[in-house]
Formats: C-alpha cells, structure tokens, sequence
C-alpha cells in the first residue's frame, strides 16, 4: 500500500519511513503540512500517518482540507498531547485514529492494518478467498492449506487485489500502491507480479481486463 508519512521530525520521520518500508508499504514522507495539502490533491494515497504540529500548515488544517475534497483516505494522527479535547477535535474533523508519542513501530503498523481493514469493509485480519488465504500481520498466504512462498512485491499484488475483491484495478493504481516516490519501476514490473502469482496460485484467480486492469472476482 502507497503511504504518506507527514513528520516534520527528522529523526522520527527517518526511523518510521525505513519501518513501514519493512513492512512493505511503499512511502512517500514529507515534513510540512502545505507539502501534504499539495501532495493530498495530487496523488492517490491508501493511507496516511499524520502529526498535528507541522511547519506552514498544521496537522488539523490538513485533515480537514482533505475531508472538505470528499477523500476519505484512512489518516491515522501522531501527537504529543494528550488532551480529549484534541483527540475529539481529530475526531470530528475526519481523523480515523490517534497514537500518542512516544509509541512503538508495531503498534502503529497494527493500527494501520486495521485502518485498512476497515476502509475496504474487511472485519477479519485474514482475507479468504476462493482457497486463498492472506495474513497481512503474519505476512503469510496459504492457498489450499498449504503455505506459499511470495516475493515482497507479489505479496503487496496480492494484498491490494484481495482488499478490493470485485473491483477492476488498473496498473497504474497498483504501481501507484507498490512504490513509492524516486523508485525506478520498470514497464512490465506489475504483469511480472501477476504472471508469478498465477503460477504459484490458481491461475485462474486473477483476471485480466484487457486495456482496464485486473480483478479477483467474487465468485
């Protein structure tokens, strides 16, 4: 999933890009809130970590210029303060969820998957799907059962596709998914992902639409 980190701290900001990275999110970080304003508009985001105290533009204005355009891109707020007031504020400006600093990296990402979850009407930390099961947080698929060896890359396809089974994804929304700024990423990259993921999984679970995208079907 493509992720903006908002951290004017560049300490924090380095350590959280180089975690989430690990865990297979592909980061865009920037250090200013009129950079995110901008970055908001432009670009398509699956979900966004957002601190509240940024140069130019502050968290919360960004938060609510972004639910003014109608984007309803999961935000999960980092803060120092621990005030009700504030978090009833994010609350009620659009924001998802709230972690207070100082917090650990795995808490944030467990967070952040069930922000996801939520987002694309999953209730269950496991997604199954005709004989494919897929743990986001064991970062494990099994198909029939048995468990499946899949590179970081295909892993991320599979992901993406089985969040949003019945919907027709076009290659450049999944390249927008998997890399993130600065990343070379060659022509081919996403039909090799597929290609690989129909030899180690059903070949028929992934279809193409030709000149649209891909899609797993519901039924």
């Amino acid at each position: 999933m493509r992720l903006l980190l908002v951290e004017d701290d560049a300490i924090l900001g380095d350590g959280l890009k180089a975690g989430l990275t690990l865990e297979g999110y592909a980061v865009d970080w920037l250090i200013d809130g009129a950079q995110a304003d901008e970055a908001l508009k432009l670009n398509h985001y699956d979900l966004v970590v957002l601190d509240l105290n940024l140069p130019r533009m502050d968290g919360m204005s960004v938060l609510k210029n972004l639910r003014r355009r109608k984007d309803s891109t999961p935000v999960l707020v980092l803060t120092a303060r621990e005030g009700v007031a504030e978090r009833v504020a994010g609350l009620d400006n659009g924001a998802d969820d709230f972690v207070t600093k100082p917090f650990d990296l795995a808490e944030i990402c467990a967070r952040l998957r069930a922000l996801a979850r939520r987002h694309d009407g999953h209730s269950l930390p496991v997604i199954e799907h005709k004989g494919v099961t897929i743990d986001p947080a064991a970062h494990q698929v099994y198909f029939n059962g048995k468990p499946v060896d899949l590179a970081q890359k295909e892993f991320e396809v599979l992901s993406y596709l089985m969040g949003h089974i019945g919907q027709v994804i076009s290659r450049a929304r999944l390249e927008e998914s998997l890399y993130a700024w600065g990343s070379e990423v060659e022509s081919n990259a996403v039909e090799v992902h597929i290609h690989h993921l129909r030899k180690k999984l059903d070949s028929n679970l992934i279809r193409t639409i030709r000149g649209v995208g891909y899609i797993i079907d519901e039924n």
